[in-house]
């Protein structure tokens, strides 16, 4: 499956928002979008001028991108978000925050949602005492997600839970940093989203 492999950096530089997708360095005076705070590129210190359709897009590819999704996957939620029951923008944002990898990352056993996909991969956590190794993982109200036996003493999951407080644990979530181990306790809502998300031109965008 094709994947994003150049510079995290320039993903946030572009869309003009610290997504803090580098973990610890993104905290730091070397974070690259308060050095440089504009879009990369031989022409990124112009000035440019979005149409409304360029608007739209540019706030799906930030979410799209912050989620780390492909656009067919992307595409995808938003098909069943639309088919669910609510508003559309906000079952959508739900969804994308209840995969596996996202909740992971959200109760602080990674630094990033990149991180968390990999771990989730390499089977490192069970979801309701079963392995589970696939990111996209609908996690449900109530599942106990927990780091697996034989992967407690791993170093990239111990160094991430004891930075968790800095980024902070949402409420929608209970984590046990001892156990290594994590609660949801209910389902997010819009208000739990504290990054500066429009979704409702995401809508407009998929609704043409």
């Amino acid at each position: 499956m094709a994947r994003y492999t150049a510079s995290v950096c320039r993903i946030c530089r572009r869309e003009n928002l610290k997504m803090y997708l580098k973990g610890d360095r993104c905290y730091t005076d070397k974070c690259a979008i308060e050095r440089r705070p504009y879009p990369p590129g031989q022409h990124g210190q112009g000035r440019v001028k979005f149409t409304n359709y360029g608007v739209q897009l540019r706030e799906k590819q930030k979410v799209k991108r912050m989620y780390g999704l492909l656009e067919s996957q992307f595409r995808g939620y938003f098909h069943r978000a639309a088919a669910t029951k609510g508003k559309t923008g906000e079952m959508l944002l739900q969804m994308l925050e209840l995969r596996l990898d996202n909740v992971v990352f959200r109760m602080g056993f990674a630094d990033t949602r990149s991180e968390a996909r990999q771990l989730v991969r390499h089977g490192h956590f069970t979801v309701d005492g079963k392995r589970v190794n696939i990111p996209s993982f609908a996690v449900r109200s109530g599942a106990v997600v927990e780091v697996g036996d034989k992967s407690k003493k791993v170093l990239r999951i111990q160094e991430a839970i004891e930075t968790v407080d800095r980024r902070g644990i949402p409420q929608w979530l209970d984590v046990d940093k001892k156990a290594l181990k994590g609660t949801v306790k209910t389902t997010p809502n819009r208000e739990d989203l504290t990054m500066p998300i429009q979704e409702q031109l995401i809508v407009e965008l998929y609704s043409k």
